[in-house]
């Protein structure tokens, strides 16, 4: 597994437009240092990465395991002009980093809404987009990715309430995890130009997972949700058909999805 160190990533991130790095080789969370950052002045495009971390997490406080040497853990900061984007930035990770694998192995990952990243039915990587703010003004973004990579990024013993695994296994073969934090960088670089545009929301959709599937939506305080996944909307909302055929729109929010098994009605 490659080394990670302050030199050799700011030598293989030349020409990505990074204001600034900051390497850990442990933290409790990249998310938390990138978010006490902005409010210390972080400038645009700042990148916080670490070879383990101790209290990573994701959507809904869950945990997120990083060990030391086998995955890739980093923060972005964005600085955008306005809040009103803020719900485009953690599928804007996700189809970071599913065309980065598309473009370095031979996969078609795909995107579990909101912001999961599926290999072969199962997690390979989680994103978790936090708005900073002072008082009543917007103030920053931070855009925090975990990529599983070899095969010991994943245990047994760990609680996953959503099946993973590692590239490593899903794929076969060992990736060098410089290559690909400077590929899924140069993806998102990319597409912050055009997030939340027609062209973002087809390449969305085109990787929507359990597109045609049965799916229950649980809503914690509410009830849960079973239907057929049919797109995901202009304002980024998951639109599903229900039994009774109604369609509704689900917004992310503190919600999770799952299949069921089952063949939608016809």
């Amino acid at each position: 597994m490659t080394d990670l160190n302050l030199a050799i990533l700011k030598k293989r991130l030349t020409g990505l437009s990074i204001a600034e790095i900051r390497y850990y080789e442990q933290t409790g969370s990249t998310n938390d240092d990138a978010l006490n950052w902005i409010s210390n002045g972080a400038p645009d495009r700042s990148l916080v990465i670490a070879d383990e971390q101790t209290a990573g997490r994701g959507r809904m406080d869950r945990k997120w395991v990083t060990r030391k040497g086998t995955s890739l853990a980093f923060s972005i900061i964005f600085k955008p002009q306005g809040s009103d984007r803020i719900p485009f930035y953690a599928p804007l990770g996700a189809l970071g980093v599913a065309l980065a694998l598309e473009r370095m192995t031979t996969s078609r990952p795909l995107i579990k809404w909101p912001n999961d990243v599926l290999l072969g039915g199962k997690k390979v990587s989680g994103i978790l987009a936090e708005a900073s703010w002072e008082g009543d003004r917007f103030a920053g973004l931070v855009l925090g990715i975990g990529i599983n990579i070899a095969t010991s990024s994943v245990s047994l013993d760990d609680d996953f309430l959503f099946p993973a695994d590692s590239l490593q296994h899903g794929l076969g073969i060992e990736l060098n995890r410089i290559d690909l934090l400077a590929e899924v960088l140069w993806h998102i670089f990319q597409w912050q130009e055009r997030i939340g545009s027609n062209e973002f929301l087809t390449e969305w959709n085109r990787r929507l997972a359990f597109r045609g599937e049965q799916v229950h939506i649980n809503r914690p305080g509410m009830d849960g949700i079973t239907g057929e996944v049919l797109r995901i909307g202009e304002d980024g909302k998951l639109w599903i058909r229900q039994k009774n055929g109604i369609d509704i729109s689900i917004s992310a929010g503190d919600v999770s999805l799952r299949q069921t098994g089952e063949k939608p009605d016809k």
